[in-house]
Protein backbone atom coordinates (compact mmCIF):
# COMPACT_ATOMS: atom_id res chain seq x y z
CA UNK A 1 0.00 0.00 0.00
CA UNK A 2 2.63 2.30 0.32
CA UNK A 3 3.12 2.41 -3.58
CA UNK A 4 0.32 3.46 -3.88
CA UNK A 5 0.44 6.96 -5.91
CA UNK A 6 -0.85 7.96 -9.65
CA UNK A 7 2.22 8.89 -11.14
CA UNK A 8 3.69 5.25 -10.49
CA UNK A 9 0.57 3.83 -11.65
CA UNK A 10 0.72 5.49 -15.07
CA UNK A 11 4.58 4.81 -15.58
CA UNK A 12 3.94 1.19 -14.55
CA UNK A 13 1.06 0.82 -17.36
CA UNK A 14 3.01 3.02 -20.02
CA UNK A 15 5.73 0.42 -19.43
CA UNK A 16 3.21 -2.67 -20.15
CA UNK A 17 3.54 -3.75 -16.33
CA UNK A 18 -0.08 -4.00 -14.59
CA UNK A 19 -0.29 -2.38 -11.37
CA UNK A 20 -0.95 -4.86 -8.92
CA UNK A 21 -1.05 -2.36 -5.72
CA UNK A 22 -3.84 -2.22 -3.34
CA UNK A 23 -5.10 1.55 -2.53
CA UNK A 24 -4.99 2.95 0.48
CA UNK A 25 -7.52 3.34 2.97
CA UNK A 26 -7.89 7.19 3.13
CA UNK A 27 -7.57 7.05 -0.93
CA UNK A 28 -10.81 9.76 -2.23
CA UNK A 29 -11.26 7.44 -5.31
CA UNK A 30 -9.91 3.95 -4.43
CA UNK A 31 -8.13 2.57 -8.24
CA UNK A 32 -8.87 -1.20 -8.94
CA UNK A 33 -6.91 -3.87 -8.28
CA UNK A 34 -6.98 -7.76 -9.19
CA UNK A 35 -7.46 -9.43 -5.82
CA UNK A 36 -6.93 -12.56 -6.97
CA UNK A 37 -3.47 -12.12 -8.64
CA UNK A 38 -2.36 -9.63 -5.13
CA UNK A 39 -3.03 -13.02 -3.51
CA UNK A 40 -1.07 -14.57 -5.58
CA UNK A 41 2.05 -11.63 -5.31
CA UNK A 42 1.76 -12.27 -1.78
CA UNK A 43 2.43 -16.17 -1.60
CA UNK A 44 5.45 -15.31 -4.35
CA UNK A 45 6.92 -12.89 -2.20
CA UNK A 46 6.36 -14.89 1.29
CA UNK A 47 8.01 -17.42 -0.60
CA UNK A 48 11.45 -15.46 -1.13
CA UNK A 49 11.45 -14.44 2.07
CA UNK A 50 11.96 -17.61 3.11
CA UNK A 51 14.10 -18.78 0.45
CA UNK A 52 16.51 -15.89 2.02
CA UNK A 53 16.62 -17.36 5.44
CA UNK A 54 18.78 -19.73 3.99
CA UNK A 55 22.21 -17.98 4.17
CA UNK A 56 23.79 -19.99 0.65
CA UNK A 57 20.66 -18.83 -1.37
CA UNK A 58 21.11 -15.33 0.75
CA UNK A 59 24.84 -14.54 -0.22
CA UNK A 60 24.63 -16.93 -3.53
CA UNK A 61 27.72 -18.94 -2.16
CA UNK A 62 27.32 -21.53 -5.20
CA UNK A 63 29.96 -21.35 -7.83
CA UNK A 64 27.83 -22.85 -10.87
CA UNK A 65 24.45 -22.16 -11.61
CA UNK A 66 22.98 -25.50 -11.86
CA UNK A 67 24.23 -25.72 -8.38
CA UNK A 68 22.46 -22.45 -7.57
CA UNK A 69 18.98 -23.64 -8.65
CA UNK A 70 19.32 -26.84 -7.07
CA UNK A 71 20.02 -25.22 -4.03
CA UNK A 72 16.67 -23.20 -4.09
CA UNK A 73 14.81 -25.94 -5.41
CA UNK A 74 15.71 -28.49 -2.56
CA UNK A 75 15.34 -25.41 0.00
CA UNK A 76 11.77 -24.75 -1.72
CA UNK A 77 10.73 -28.50 -0.78
CA UNK A 78 12.28 -28.10 2.58
CA UNK A 79 10.30 -25.05 2.96
CA UNK A 80 7.05 -26.73 0.99
CA UNK A 81 7.52 -29.91 4.02
CA UNK A 82 7.04 -27.92 7.06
Amino acid sequence: RAFDADWLREALTGAGIEPVIPPKSNRRFPAEFDRETYKWRHLIENLFGRLKEYRGIAMRCCKTDESFSAFIALAATVIRLR
